[in-house]
């Protein structure tokens, strides 16, 4: 075991006690991916303790270990030795993370890891108390307790088992905070523990005996007042989070504040005063400051500006009926009030609450103006029928941006004469794309409107997309987001007492406020109950979920109903939310007047009613009840009425196109009972449709959905239609690499099994192409050189020129540059031809954009950047789209990059990223924007920023799985950092790619990575023949493989080293 020096403990330095952090020679290190930093984080949580491989693997990914976990772990491991040790010797553990049989260990000094001198410290502190010397005890815990700087936990967010091994030494925090605030207190310096008590409090809203050290200090130390004001904060958080009092420690550090006679503090000012809006305020209960401030928003838009407002809660917290209060007084004061729902049911078109909200917008205006605006994108959303403009027969990469742009502009027109407030309910619930377009409009909302969005935060918990939209809002000047809670005890008195008409006993408020926990819906029902002869048990308990408790009082609540109402209300759940009356009565085979006889005496129970302003609709007082009521239906009974829905929809619809993707629900639910070529080609014209919005993850999942069913059914030609249409959604998304491989393969062998050859040979090339971008490089060889002899003596020059690209792209990846530029000057110029035409194969004109860009890099890494600037040029010109401008820019800079030419790579990102700023083409466009941060970088624009807003990018947009190109980028930014004058973090940086090359074996610019370690030496002071020796070892491997690109940037610094150049 290696033994470290003094000066070996002084380099390194790790915090634990709050977010992780590592140091070394004073400049802070990056941990590397979240997964690899979460098992740094757990090894030093248990530091000086070995730890299995086992339990790691179990506390990492709990109940989903993948196969490869042990190698994943043996290769963090590595990596983690690297970091804390660069100079390390391969497979040596080094002196910290070290190895115990089948278990790790981390070794640290208290010089080293802020844990093992916090824990040393409160030793000393204990051992001081032991031996009465209570004055050096208080200086030891003060200096423990100043160590902390936040939760162990803050960052992570895995499984329980993993999380209590934080959650226990933040209470290892807690405990010395309360020990030292006694002795302080005991010794008169009370004040000397005030700041990590804070710190403790925060951390710990309800831990009653950190609160109470907090409030006993404040007042030992004269501050009385703010001891009494955190008392009742804390009592109020008992009682409204857990209905609990104040235990034993917080009364007696009460009684203690009381006892010093000093007066309380004064109760605050109603902090809404002339402000507040002018709004039926009574007809809601205890939220009058949540309406003040959605009230703001709604006056700026009416004032001319703009007003963003988010508003979230648990289910049935009151948040639409929030946000409809002051709709009702914005629409008096003359703002037009639009609305859009987000709806649950899995069958709602793509951009759902956009159709409803943006077709209410366009039906304000004059006809004349309503038809300009349905002859542009506009006419797709709100599938106008035959208004809307002929549907595409493929994706158009940039139609998404253009119709956003165009909603915007609609906005801004109508706004400009009648304030607009718009609102889309239920976030939660919405698909991608209307996420997407509510944080676009967020960004660029016309003056006059305001936006307001309500959202769960909870039942669902927020996903990915909606995260990524909060964090979007929150960067929006002046927006606001509130939270609504449940409501207090008196808050459930005044609720219940107003739906039950009578004032309630104090046992029976208890009783509703324990079973409802405070949610307002759930407190209204129970309320209703009451009122009508119902009973509560005093012992009444809270279920396990909020979702079962609703379900619970709707199913109570429909008990009393026919069966003839109660089979009806079903159907209607089976719809949807909204419900249009006429398709109810044909699903139910009734007339209408039936139907509304039927329903009325659920309209009495208040689950559902008429729509407001819409007569021909009901709505479901709360999409709770909707569910609540769908769930109770028997599957078999579920089956046969989403077929009887599908019917109805297909017979009565003029335009069964508009409602393409809720018949596709319907028949995808029927399952066995719905002939499944009818349902396939039903998703088939729901992904197209979704694919005609830009609705691509709608698109995807329907297209998947037909796959599954032809494939299922043995329909060979329609599951062949939804994969060719599937693939090419997935190839403008996120890429080729990952599961589409497998779905190229399926497709290349319907093809050829239907003798479609020109499509096979498509799809071939494409999986050719996802395993280079995954760099699985094994089975790209094995594929490409499979190909290669099959297509060297075809008559066809198409099919001998994609054999001989296919090869050439395998040895370009493994960093054979001269084969590679061999078989392309093979291959002519065939696949050049037609990229700006167009084909009716969707995947075919991608493949040979990417062809060209190839072609270009080839001929630039093997040192002809002549030959292949003119093919630049060739692929900008067919740059119609944002895609194919994209897909230009990331080669064109990229060349640049590698030529170290930032003007050149500067001009070409800039148009890029400028046709693309929403990353809509997130894997380019990732490359695009760290290429202009290396362009910055070492032109002296910032470089240190640039490197870190790279090394970001890096970290949030390509580490989740292995992606074509890796080691470059941390290439160029290790380059960053030796701009900045940083060759510490160049040194880390550079120590990534060279481990994402022996990792995965794509060694394409691995010339230019021995480059900048030859540079690296050079900013480390290291001798000039050392530096020459690396730089010597760059222009050989650089020339060997005909690289010759690096081969003259390396002759280049021999040069300025001095000395003859080989």
């Amino acid at each position: 075991m290696a033994i470290p020096t003094v000066a070996h403990e002084r380099a390194l330095r790790v915090e634990v006690l709050g977010p992780l952090r590592v140091w070394r020679g004073g400049v802070e290190l990056d941990t590397g991916p979240r997964q690899q930093a979460f098992l740094f984080a757990l090894l030093l949580a248990h530091a000086g303790q070995p730890v299995s491989t086992k339990q790691l693997i179990d506390l990492i990914w709990e109940d989903d270990v993948p196969a490869s976990a042990l190698n994943i772990l043996q290769k963090y491991v590595g990596a983690l030795r690297r970091l804390l040790e660069p100079s390390l010797p391969a497979r040596e553990s080094g002196s910290y993370l070290q190895r115990r049989g089948n278990s790790y260990l981390f070794v640290a000094e208290p010089e080293t890891l802020d844990l093992v001198l916090f824990r040393r410290r409160v030793r000393a502190a204990e051992a001081a108390v032991a031996e009465r010397r209570q004055t050096d005890a208080l200086a030891c815990y003060v200096d423990a307790l100043g160590l902390w700087r936040g939760s162990t936990a803050e960052g992570w967010n895995h499984g329980a088992a993993a999380m209590s091994t934080f959650v226990a030494l933040d209470h290892e925090f807690f405990d010395a905070c309360t020990t030292a605030a006694e002795l302080a207190i005991s010794l008169g310096q009370p004040e000397r523990t005030l700041q990590p008590l804070r710190l403790a409090a925060s951390l710990a809203p309800l831990h009653e005996p950190v609160q109470a050290a907090l409030v006993t200090v404040l007042a030992a130390a004269g501050h009385q007042a703010e001891a009494l004001s955190t008392y009742l904060q804390v009592r109020g958080r008992l009682v409204e989070e857990l209905g609990i009092d104040p235990g034993e420690a917080l009364r007696a550090a009460h009684q203690r504040v009381l006892g010093s006679s000093v007066p309380p503090p004064q109760a605050a000012a109603d902090p809404i005063d002339a402000g507040q809006p002018p709004l039926a305020a009574a007809g809601l209960v205890g939220r009058v400051e949540e309406l003040a401030v959605v009230w703001q928003a709604v006056e700026s838009a009416l004032a001319g500006r703009t007003g963003l407002v988010l508003v979230e809660g648990e289910p049935g917290v009151g948040k639409t009926r929030l946000v409809e209060e002051v709709t009702d007084v914005a629409h008096g004061r003359g703002a037009h009030v639009v609305w859009g729902n987000c709806l649950e049911d899995a069958g709602a078109p793509s951009m759902w609450p956009w159709v409803r909200a943006i077709g209410t917008v366009l039906d304000a205006l004059a006809p004349a103006s309503r038809e300009k605006w349905l002859t542009s994108e506009l006419g797709y959303l709100v599938e106008s029928d035959d208004r809307a403009p002929a549907e595409p027969e493929q994706a158009d990469a940039g139609g998404q941006f253009r119709l956003f742009e165009r909603v915007v502009a609609l906005l801004r027109e109508v706004s400009a004469a009648r304030p607009i407030v718009l609102v889309i309910d239920d976030l939660q619930w919405a698909d991608v794309a209307s996420l997407q377009l509510f944080g676009h409009l967020a960004v660029r909302l016309p003056s006059g409107v305001a936006i307001i969005g309500t959202l769960r935060d909870r039942a669902p918990t927020p996903g990915t997309e909606l995260s990524r939209l909060l964090a979007v809002t929150s960067r929006v000047s002046g927006h606001r987001r509130i939270r609504l809670g449940p409501l207090g005890p008196a808050g459930v008195a005044e609720l219940a007492r107003r739906e039950a008409g009578r004032d309630l006993g104090d046992g029976v408020v208890r009783s509703i406020h324990a079973r409802t926990a405070g949610n307002p819906f759930f407190v209204r029902e129970l309320s209703r109950l009451l009122a009508a002869g119902g009973d509560i048990s005093g012992d009444a308990t809270v279920p396990s979920t909020v979702p079962s408790t609703v379900r619970d009082v709707v199913r109570d609540r429909v008990s009393h109903l026919d069966d003839k109402a109660h089979d009806l209300l079903q159907t209607a759940a089976l719809i949807g939310r909204d419900v249009d009356l006429g398709l109810l009565a044909r699903v139910a085979g009734l007339d209408t007047q039936t139907c509304l006889d039927r329903l009325e005496p659920v309209d009495h129970l208040g689950l559902l009613g008429p729509t407001p302003g819409n007569p021909f609709s009901l709505r479901f007082a709360h999409d709770l009840v909707r569910e609540s009521v769908a769930t109770a239906t028997s599957p078999h009974r579920m089956i046969r009425l989403h077929l009887r829905v599908a019917d109805a929809l297909e017979a009565t619809e003029s335009s069964v196109e508009s409602v393409a993707e809720r018949i596709a629900h319907h028949l995808w639910a029927a399952g066995p009972l719905a002939d499944p070529s009818r349902t396939a080609s039903a998703l088939i014209g729901a992904g197209r449709r979704a694919v005609a919005k830009s609705a691509l993850d709608a698109a995807e999942q329907h297209l998947r959905s037909a796959t599954q069913v032809a494939r299922s059914a043995g329909l060979a030609e329609l599951e062949l239609s939804a994969l060719s249409q599937l693939t090419a959604v997935i190839g403008k998304g996120p890429g080729y690499a990952g599961s589409a491989t497998d779905l190229l393969e399926r497709a290349e062998h319907l093809a050829r099994e239907l003798g479609r050859e020109e499509e096979a040979v498509n799809f071939l090339l494409s999986r050719q192409a996802a395993y280079c971008q995954g760099m699985q490089l094994d089975r790209a060889k094995r594929l490409a050189r499979q190909f290669l002899k099959q297509t060297e003596a075809s008559a066809d020059p198409v099919l001998r020129a994609y054999g001989l690209h296919a090869w050439a792209i395998y040895q370009w990846a493994i960093g054979e540059i001269d084969s590679a530029f061999e078989y392309q000057r093979r291959s002519d110029r065939t696949l050049l031809e037609d990229i700006a035409g167009y084909s009716e194969f969707p995947l075919r004109r991608d493949l040979h954009l990417i062809a060209a860009g190839m072609h270009a890099m080839i001929s630039a890494l093997h040192g002809d950047l002549d030959a292949a600037r003119p093919v630049l040029d060739t692929l900008e010109a067919a740059g119609t789209d944002p895609y194919a401008i994209t897909l230009w820019a990331t080669f064109a800079s990229m060349i640049a990059a590698l030529a170290d030419d930032p003007a050149r790579a500067l001009r070409a990102t800039e148009r890029g990223i400028a046709e693309d700023p929403g990353f809509s083409f997130a894997f380019f466009g990732a490359h695009l924007h760290i290429i202009r941060c290396w362009a910055r970088a070492v032109t002296g624009l910032d470089p240190a920023g640039a490197a870190a807003e790279a090394q970001t990018l890096l970290t949030a947009m390509l580490l989740d799985s292995p992606h074509t190109g890796l080691a470059t980028w941390y290439g160029l930014i290790s380059e960053m950092w030796l701009a900045a004058g940083r060759p510490d973090a160049a040194a880390v940086a550079l120590d990534h790619a060279d481990q994402v090359v022996e990792t995965y074996g794509e060694r394409y610019a691995e010339g230019l990575l021995f480059l900048l370690r030859a540079r690296l030496l050079m900013a480390e002071g290291a001798r000039v023949e050392v530096a020459r020796a690396a730089a010597e070892r760059a222009r050989a491997l650089s020339a060997e493989r005909g690289a010759h690109l690096f081969t003259r940037r390396a002759e280049q610094l021999l040069q300025e080293l001095g000395g003859p150049v080989p």
